[in-house]
């Protein structure tokens, strides 16, 4: 009797928390979707350049199932290779294909390397069967997965842990009543928000800085770019993960409860980082990689890391970044207004 009476006792905790009985069944269904719509998405279409190829040869090629574009120069072509709007150009050297492949995703890489193994074959049913010789503008033919994703995984575990902590710690200031003596002190929230984003800040900011070093020097991830730049980029990320911990707190009257933001807010941001190719995921849903903060925090990263790009093609990711957490500010102040009798 005491065993039943208990389980009826939990069973009534549950059912009366409304918040954790729609996560319990909406959640799993949010994730479900996505991981439904981001692998039943398109087929990865390559971009190809054609880089002055004679229209003997070209008439012989197989150029379906690509997006093909013709260049006079390898100059341009390479161009475009390095803004990423090309996967890989080809052209002949004395009758002998070439390719050049932009290099820094080894999936895209595959993909370019079978459409032209496949575009060739008419050639080689010709008689010419001459071996391709094959460049990297990024990476090269040794680039593993980790090496690609590393940056991105880097991106999602500094926000996962720094949002789970800054959120955590902040519902905690508020059950203990140590943030609600800071609300009838003479303190306004703006002081009260910069006081706990500085304060959980510098915490933050040495935990990214460990798991950047740890990662790049420990485990051998792959970095061509200065490591400034990705301490620069992890701080910032660190920084909007912090706001926004602190923010979704404001909502949470315990622990489990802040947790059960993590497949809202934490989880979807996944499917926009970059783990998986975003030119195939499905067009109505692609729209929401642009509002999340780990969408450019992994972009900065691997244009650093793989790339080895630096600030000119990094400040506008940075400038996002920073955007998203003074955004995160204000609607903590907001917050503060709202919730200052808890």
């Amino acid at each position: 009797m005491r065993i039943t009476a208990l389980v009826i006792r939990i069973l009534r905790q549950i059912v009366r928390d409304k918040r954790t009985m729609a996560l319990l069944i909406f959640a799993p269904m949010l994730v479900l979707t996505m991981l439904h719509f981001v692998f039943n998405g398109d087929e990865y279409r390559p971009n190809i350049g054609l880089v002055d190829i004679p229209e003997a040869i070209e008439t012989q090629l197989n150029l379906e199932d690509a997006a093909v574009k013709h260049y006079e120069s390898a100059n341009r072509a390479e161009s475009d290779l390095s803004n990423q709007e090309l996967d890989g150009y080809l052209l002949f050297d004395k009758m002998a294909p070439s390719l050049v492949l932009e290099g820094s995703d080894p999936s895209v890489n595959g993909s370019v390397l079978r459409w032209v193994q496949n575009a060739l074959k008419p050639l080689q049913q010709n008689g010419n069967h001459q071996e391709m010789n094959i460049d990297y503008l990024f990476g090269s033919s040794d680039m593993g997965q980790f090496d690609y994703f590393g940056p991105v995984l880097l991106g999602f575990f500094v926000f996962f842990f720094v949002f789970l902590i800054a959120g955590v710690s902040f519902l905690r200031e508020r059950t203990t009543g140590t943030l609600e003596r800071l609300l009838t002190s003479p303190l306004r929230k703006w002081e009260i928000v910069a006081g706990y984003t500085i304060g959980f800040g510098v915490f933050t900011m040495i935990q990214a800085t460990i798991i950047a070093w740890y990662a790049i020097y420990v485990l051998g991830m792959l970095m061509e770019g200065a490591f400034g730049y990705v301490l620069l980029i992890t701080l910032l990320l660190s920084l909007s993960a912090l706001t926004l911990g602190i923010l979704l707190s404001s909502f949470a009257n315990n622990e489990l409860q802040m947790i059960q933001f993590i497949p809202l807010v934490v989880v979807p941001q996944v499917f926009f980082s970059g783990l998986f190719n975003l030119e195939t995921i499905s067009k109505w849903l692609s729209w929401v990689g642009p509002l999340t903060p780990l969408y450019y925090a992994a972009e900065a990263l691997r244009n650093v890391m793989v790339r080895g790009f630096g600030w000119e093609m990094i400040y506008k990711d940075l400038l996002v970044l920073l955007g998203f957490s003074l955004l995160f500010m204000i609607l903590n102040i907001a917050a503060l207004r709202r919730y200052r009798k808890i």
